[in-house]
């Protein structure tokens, strides 16, 4: 396995409220473990919300949960972490509106395991960059009503607005994700610094590129900031390296 995280400010913000993590080797119970958090909040609260969320989730998941599977393990680091920022957030004035959008990744075996809350996204990309992960948004809930086109204008005035986030209250919903991966596979996780500034089609041309996982992952975020970077920008670049034996 190979796997590069990077973040950056972009070329609009002052301060990054993103936070990333990315670990090839066994943590707790898990075989690997991947983590994009973008902050919400005001200046002072989402820096503090991103890190608050990776930082906890990763001590949780130092742990060894020998009666939990992998989706149980998520689930419950998720939803204490949750919890702790919430009260956390309401004993604190400065910290008000507290929250952070949330994408977690471990692979087993030949199965990768998800679990996001909001808006940041994790995509496969196989015969083509496809998103697994469904953003939690204002936008997307009114598309998959019928009552909205996305990509219209409306979208794109709206679309920043999340309806779901870690912190945010006192219990939260994820939706969880489990596949098979395949040789060749490559994984991508990122803030919507990324995805909102480079379509699918780039990124999918900079991940088949000849250049290592760094450079690739770097290369995205290059491309996010050539096209306004109006958004602190994070990657996670995943190369699984599935043998066919494997499957």
């Amino acid at each position: 396995m190979d796997a590069y995280a990077v973040t950056d400010v972009g070329q609009v913000r002052s301060m990054n409220q993103d936070f990333i993590f990315a670990l090839t080797e066994p943590i707790g119970s898990l075989h690997n473990l991947f983590i994009v958090a973008d902050g919400m909040g005001g200046h002072k609260a989402g820096d503090f919300a991103s890190r608050f969320v990776v930082e906890h989730l990763v001590s949780f998941f130092r742990e060894e949960y020998p009666e939990r599977d992998v989706h149980g393990i998520l689930k419950e680091g998720i939803r204490r972490v949750n919890r702790a920022l919430y009260e956390k957030a309401s004993q604190n004035p400065d910290l008000s509106g507290a929250g952070s959008t949330l994408v977690v990744a471990t692979i087993k075996g030949n199965v990768l395991y998800v679990a996001n809350i909001g808006d940041s996204r994790l995509y496969l990309l196989r015969e083509e960059l496809k998103q697994v992960t469904k953003d939690h948004s204002y936008v997307e809930e009114l598309v998959a009503l019928g009552k909205m086109r996305r990509g219209s204008r409306d979208y794109m005035e709206k679309k920043n607005i999340i309806t779901r986030a870690v912190g945010a209250a006192p219990d939260v919903d994820m939706d969880l994700f489990a596949l098979k991966l395949k040789s060749r596979d490559y994984i991508l996780m990122c803030s919507d610094g990324l995805s909102n500034m480079v379509d699918e089609l780039e990124m999918e041309y900079i991940i088949r590129s000849e250049e290592g996982v760094a450079r690739k992952a770097t290369c995205l975020v290059e491309a996010a900031n050539r096209s306004g970077g109006v958004d602190n920008i994070s990657v996670v670049l995943i190369d699984p390296q599935i043998s066919e034996v494997g499957l």
